[in-house]
């Protein structure tokens, strides 16, 4: 193999193929990339045996093609830390050498025929959606899945697809996050399955216009995702997501309307009185407006004057900062957040398209 490669659009393919790359595991295979280099492109390929992810880099010239296999970490840095415009990249059997404008590595591989194959996308997709708004509701859902819980299904993300909608939601028990997009296309029956945040985090990086369509396929135990550049593929978690719908408020009958940048403000500066032990702002509601107040043992307090509509009796409730700055920072300009009274959830939304549910803290 024998390729010169624009610097730029490789370093982004590797810092991609490098999310999926295995971290920790008994196979050393799977810490390594593909490099397959075709007539007009290189082909990225990285596989842990669970998200696959094939990224085609077309601002190449192709002297000779073949591949190679090398360690992700090793070519991904030098990728990211040279400053040529251009790297050329020459393989024979093993071992690749990869030169610069002033450098010179030789980088020692793996056997490509040892590494797994990828699935692929293979028929016509289910359904297909502009990569912009996929990546808003990726974007919107995301940071609220659960880390690590013991309800396995919760670590992933909830896709929902009936007639020309695709829905997100994701939920980590303390906080529901649901964003919706329009499909330009969608064939077969309504599906439901939940997505690995790992592969979303994947498609995140992977370079598409907002108005570039994403076709996507589900099968019984994966999906499968792809653009102009790169496909994606992915088993999908098992287990039953929660009723979503049931713990979402209908009853709210509380309304503050903030502007969004003001409200962020506030609470993140109220923010910087907390500690451990008080993990919560207090949001004081009148006719008045709105107070946020926050106190930090030994550090101190803060109070911070909001200025937004509200059209209920005085109250007052508290939310954890983080959860409420999580959500305001993908939010669009205009937001609504409703209440009902201190020990029932809030529902913040923003358009039709977003909404978010957080559980209050306990003030006392």
């Amino acid at each position: 193999m024998k390729v010169i490669c624009d610097r730029a659009a490789l370093n982004d393919a590797l810092t991609a193929a490098s999310l999926v790359v295995a971290t920790r595991t008994p196979k050393p295979i799977l810490e390594c990339v593909r490099l397959t280099a075709e007539k007009d492109a290189l082909i990225v390929t990285a596989y842990d045996q669970e998200v696959g992810l094939r990224y085609r880099v077309r601002e190449v010239e192709v002297s000779r093609p073949g591949e190679v296999l090398l360690p992700a970490e090793k070519i991904a840095g030098i990728a990211r830390e040279s400053t040529d415009e251009t790297l050329s990249l020459d393989a024979e059997g093993e071992i690749c050498h990869v030169r610069g404008k002033d450098s010179h590595f030789q980088v020692i591989g793996q056997n490509t025929r040892e590494f797994p194959p990828v699935p692929d996308l293979e028929g016509d997709p289910d359904f297909q959606v502009q990569a912009g708004p996929l990546r808003e509701c990726i974007e919107r859902t995301l940071f609220a899945a659960a880390r690590e819980s013991t309800r396995y299904a919760i670590n992933g993300v909830l896709w929902e697809r009936r007639d020309k909608r695709l829905r997100l939601v994701a939920t980590d028990g303390r906080r529901l996050a649901r964003a919706e997009a329009s499909l330009e296309k969608s064939v077969g029956s309504d599906t439901e399955s939940i997505v690995p945040t790992k592969v979303m985090s994947v498609f995140a990086r992977v370079h598409a216009a907002a108005d570039e369509m994403v076709s996507g396929k589900t099968a019984a135990n994966q999906i499968l995702l792809t653009t102009d550049r790169a496909t994606l593929s992915s088993v999908l978690l098992e287990g039953h997501f929660p009723r979503y719908e049931d713990v979402i408020p209908k009853d709210c009958d509380k309304k503050i309307e903030p502007a969004r940048g003001e409200f962020l403000s506030a609470v993140r500066r109220a923010a910087l009185l907390t500690n451990e032990e008080s993990r919560s702002v207090r949001l004081s509601l009148s006719g008045e407006g709105v107070v946020l107040t926050s106190r930090a043992q030994e550090r101190g307090e803060a109070r911070i004057n909001l200025s937004a509509r509200y059209n209920g009796p005085a109250m007052e409730i508290g939310f954890n900062p983080a959860f409420l700055i999580d959500a305001l920072n993908v939010c669009g300009e205009e937001v609504v957040f409703e209440l009902k009274e201190p020990g029932k959830p809030g529902v913040l939304k923003s358009g039709s398209e977003f909404l978010y549910v957080v559980m209050p803290v306990n003030l006392s």
